[in-house]
């Protein structure tokens, strides 16, 4: 804390928030359009859209309703997409070797939204439980240990599948050691030197994951299990910053704190510590909470949601993934 030696009444810090010009003036921190990244579910079929019942207001397009979406977004000035498939269960193995599929959902979506909106960024996800029967992100061997190292493989090709597709920006969420550096690798042996890895690095072991789980249609294939022997432990947080750092030594071009708002003290961390792009992810718990708080009061929803992302803002991040960015954005496009 700064002492400055100044005291009431010679200091009045409300001369400041007095009018709302002086507030605008002194704002530290400001949300916009380009702070937002809008995650989409992308289903298969023609013309199909499906409402996410523990997500209400979000639905999964299929790849041709995704493509007016992303357009739309577009048009709204949203700097990129988060791309994640929902898939038929006769798809999902035990493998998830759907995931390298050159003509599987998510390669055909990311292939049609270049040929459309070829100025947005698209983001697509690196990590397997979308693609498992057992809804896990990795591999499990006999004894249900997850295999580290031959998912990293398939991870791997996945990476190049969707880089091949065209793909911006890669975004491993599975956690495993080391897939960063593998990553990279692969990509630049291939000469794609230029796509970018969004890792997420640290990503939790959180229960604020489930509506998530739903949309992808993971949460019934994983039963009770749980991932906690690959994701963090919520208790700590030095390990998030040894996380980061092997991730940053291996390639990464950026990271994401997942989830967010119960994770704002890593976010400020990982930003002042390490000075890179530092991205955070509102989940879908934190959706459906601030969803829920005023249902029947769209101004007071409108207020809390650009709060809650102001938080992140102060707290360091560049960039938020976030459900409710479309509708943000149209707010700061129109603000009355």
């Amino acid at each position: 804390m700064i002492f400055t030696g100044r005291r009431f009444p010679t200091t009045r810090l409300r001369r400041n928030r007095r009018r709302s010009f002086l507030r605008e003036l002194v704002q530290e921190v400001r949300l916009s359009c380009s702070d937002l990244v809008q995650p989409i579910f992308i289903m298969e079929g023609n013309n199909k859209e499906e409402a996410i019942k523990s997500m209400p207001g979000v639905s999964r397009l299929s790849v041709d309703l995704a493509v007016e979406k992303v357009a739309h977004l577009n048009q709204l000035k949203i700097p990129a997409v988060g791309l994640f498939p929902a898939i038929g269960q006769e798809k999902k193995t035990a493998d998830g070797l759907e995931a390298i599929n050159p003509n599987g959902l998510i390669q055909n979506a990311v292939k049609k939204i270049k040929d459309s909106v070829p100025d947005i960024g698209i983001i697509t996800d690196i990590a397997l439980d979308p693609y498992t029967s057992h809804g896990h992100d990795g591999i499990l061997g006999e004894d249900g240990e997850i295999l580290n190292d031959k998912t990293v493989e398939i991870l791997q090709e996945q990476s190049l599948s969707l880089a091949r597709a065209g793909a911006d920006i890669l975004a491993p969420s599975d956690m495993m050691d080391g897939r960063i550096g593998k990553i990279r690798a692969i990509l630049d042996k291939n000469g794609y030197e230029n796509v970018n890895l969004l890792s997420y690095a640290a990503k939790y072991a959180s229960t604020f994951y489930g509506p998530f789980r739903d949309a992808i249609g993971s949460g019934t294939s994983l039963g009770r299990s749980d991932k906690k022997t690959y994701q963090m432990d919520p208790s700590n947080s030095n390990e998030a910053l040894w996380e980061v750092a092997l991730d940053l030594e291996e390639g990464a071009d950026m990271v994401m704190i997942k989830p967010g708002l119960p994770y704002l003290d890593i976010l400020k961390r990982v930003k002042e510590t390490y000075s890179v792009p530092t991205f955070a992810y509102q989940v879908s718990g934190e959706y459906l909470m601030l969803k829920n708080l005023y249902p029947e009061e769209p101004e007071l929803e409108r207020e809390v949601i650009v709060e809650s992302l102001l938080c992140f803002k102060r707290a360091g991040a560049d960039a938020i993934f976030s459900y409710f960015s479309e509708r943000v954005a149209e707010w700061l496009k129109n603000p009355n």
